[in-house]
């Protein structure tokens, strides 16, 4: 999270002075859209692009993030996930965070450092996993779709998360090509003052398992890596 907390403000701070000499960024506001069963279906058409049984298929899924600083180990199937950042590891139980285990420099530690390291890797583990596999998350509990016809006459998929994860009220505009496979999205996420800034989901990898991961994400001239993403079945 910090990590991309770093990258935002260096990308605001891009975008300010880039303001200052063009005469001011505009924030965009939130577009309305038509949701219903149009919306479901161009969900549905996104997923179909993506292939996505093959991630339905897909038992583990390795990446990293922040440089690499952060690294991950998820197997879908038992809700566990292996998580590593400094001289931390975290097995964290998905559906019970509670039960994780968790250790400093290989030893366990107090329960009060173990309760705040698993609060830690939680919010780390729901960022960072957002930005390997957001398009197979349209359908979560509490997410709600709508269409947005766009200034060029192609559709847009907005959906906002008005539960989960660990911030609730976000929304993301899913840019499609006209097969249905996004090639970016745009944001109204909390972290942001701005409205509308775009990342880019254009770098895909095909997996071992089949699934369509995406390499890289571009945020205007800045690169963030998703490090050697792997899934197996």
């Amino acid at each position: 999270m910090k990590r991309i907390l770093k990258i935002i403000g260096s990308l605001l701070g891009f975008f300010l002075l880039i303001g200052i000499i063009g005469g001011g960024l505009a924030h965009e506001p939130l577009p309305l859209g038509n949701p219903g069963s149009g919306a479901d279906a161009l969900a549905h058409k996104m997923l179909d692009a993506l292939d996505h049984e093959k991630y339905e298929d897909t038992r583990i899924l390795q990446w990293s993030y922040r440089g690499g600083a952060n690294s991950y180990k998820w197997d879908r199937k038992q809700g566990l996930c292996l998580v590593k950042w400094d001289d931390n590891e975290i097995v964290l139980n998905l559906a019970n965070p509670t039960k994780s285990d968790v250790k400093v420099d290989g030893v366990p530690t107090s329960q009060k450092e173990k309760e705040e390291l698993i609060q830690k890797a939680v919010k780390m583990f729901n960022n960072d996993s957002f930005w390997l596999v957001a398009p197979y998350k349209v359908f979560d509990k509490g997410t709600q779709r709508a269409v947005v016809k766009m200034e060029n006459g192609s559709q847009g998929l907005l959906v906002t998360y008005n539960s989960g994860g660990s911030t609730p009220g976000d929304s993301y505009l899913w840019l499609l090509k006209e097969d249905g496979l996004p090639y970016a999205f745009k944001m109204w996420v909390k972290i942001i003052p701005i409205g509308g800034l775009e990342a880019s989901w254009d770098d895909w990898l095909v997996t071992e398992s089949g699934a369509y991961l995406p390499k890289t994400h571009q945020f205007g001239p800045l690169s963030l890596s998703m490090g050697n993403v792997k899934g197996f079945k």
